[in-house]
């Protein structure tokens, strides 16, 4: 088999290919609802949602108005749909303007009315709906809490759910009579479209009780008035039995596994064997960085469990619990963890990046690391180890000049990992 001459390259394009397969205009051509007697809505959140809107609009051949609330900086031109920005990862009051914006839409619709609903990552925080008495502020907290507590996006959604106006399904409720059709681009492990955003316009099964246990579990520090409105339980969102469902439609328009299916593809067309470990791998990011590593280092000594040369992939949504004031997303930390672990070894090479473009809240997807990287940090007077404990991924690799920054994709399929061994 044949070396790869610039690895960086070559694993470069295997996250575009991945990136390629959750194309908007790709996904959504094959997904698109039969057209109604009445009024086509479009709503739409996360950091994605404006390239969705630009392909729905490309691809429908109707009347449609709509709204949809991107990150800052995300927008695209739409001809049809307004595009809003917000604040992300941490909610802000644009934010709940367009959470008003959207359940505006959908009110006073009939039952010959369709709403097209385009969900894809990072709507939860885009779309704050303080529920009760609570605040922005209270949902602030809430979110803040959640993203250093370590905690799976299953529960994190659980818990979100239980506060807000819109999540866990209000969104569709609000919309009855009409029909809702979600097409949804997952970045959830195990491709759950309810988890998706909080799942506004898709109900789960989790319930206040629920939410409690998982608050006691991660040691959540909320707000008291946030306690209080859990545990009163007096507005638990719908359950996905609710009749006002009946008619509605989720379709999985883009997913992980479909991302890594054509990396691997692609990295075997130029020759080099490919291997999927899996598309839902979740854990604290740097645990699962020394696992990987120390995968990547039984192929480098003893060409097990795979043969060299070999790309080994996954997906998947890390966490971190954050115990530093470091930069950097949970990329950054896997592969910082990584490259601690793999130190000295020669001919590897690994990218980890987020498939939106964006790994935390800097510019930067991910980051590249091989066998170096250590040492090199070490040559600079910096200590990689240093950097892991204080969460501090972004500040190392910005040293080295291995920050991985394609900008904003357009999609979010969730985190790409690939390794080559060489």
């Amino acid at each position: 088999m044949p070396t790869i001459a610039d690895p960086r390259a070559f694993l470069e394009h295997l996250f575009s290919v991945a990136v390629d397969a959750a194309d908007p205009e790709k996904v959504l051509a094959a997904n698109l609802p039969e057209k109604p007697k009445g009024r086509t809505v479009v709503i739409g959140a996360g950091k994605g949602a404006a390239q969705m809107a630009r392909a729905f609009e490309r691809l429908w051949d109707a009347p449609l108005e709509g709204v949809v609330v991107t990150r800052y900086g995300y927008a695209v031109p739409c001809e049809r749909i307004e595009v809003l920005e917000a604040a992300h990862p941490v909610p802000d009051d644009s934010g709940l303007l367009a959470s008003g914006r959207l359940m505006a839409a959908v009110r006073g619709l009939t039952e010959d009315d369709l709403v097209v609903a385009l969900v894809c990552g990072g709507g939860s925080a885009l779309l704050p709906a303080p529920a009760g008495d609570l605040t922005l502020a209270d949902e602030i907290a809430v979110n803040k809490a959640l993203l250093a507590s370590g905690a799976p996006i299953s529960a994190m959604n659980a818990v979100r759910k239980q506060v807000s106006r819109i999540k866990g399904g209000r969104l569709a409720a609000l919309a009855h009579p009409a029909r809702v059709v979600s097409l949804v681009v997952s970045d959830i492990p195990g491709d759950n479209p309810a988890l998706v955003a909080s799942g506004p316009t898709i109900a789960d099964e989790t319930t206040r009780a629920d939410a409690l246990r998982l608050i006691e579990r991660y040691r959540l520090d909320l707000p008291e008035a946030v306690m209080r409105h859990i545990r009163d339980g007096k507005d638990e969102p719908p359950l996905p039995s609710d009749p006002r469902y009946a008619r509605n439609e989720v379709k999985l328009v883009a997913s992980a596994a479909v991302s890594l299916e054509a990396a691997a593809a692609a990295a075997r067309k130029a020759g080099v064997d490919a291997v999927i470990l899996s598309d839902a791998i979740e854990g604290e990011a740097s645990e699962v960085g020394r696992v990987h590593a120390a995968i990547a280092a039984e192929v480098v000594r003893r060409d097990r469990p795979f043969a060299k040369p070999v790309v080994i992939l996954s997906g998947g949504e890390t966490t971190v619990t954050i115990r530093g004031k470091g930069k950097g997303g949970r990329n950054g930390e896997f592969l910082l963890s990584f490259a601690c672990a793999t130190d000295g070894l020669e001919g590897l090479y690994a990218l980890a990046a987020d498939t939106d473009g964006i790994d935390g809240s800097e510019d930067n997807a991910g980051a590249f690391a091989d066998g170096t990287t250590v040492s090199r940090l070490a040559d600079k007077g910096k200590d990689a180890a240093e950097f892991l404990s204080r969460n501090d991924s972004w500040t190392a690799f910005d040293a080295l000049g291995d920050l991985f920054v394609p900008g904003p994709t357009g999609t979010n399929v969730n985190d790409f990992r690939a390794i080559l061994i060489q």
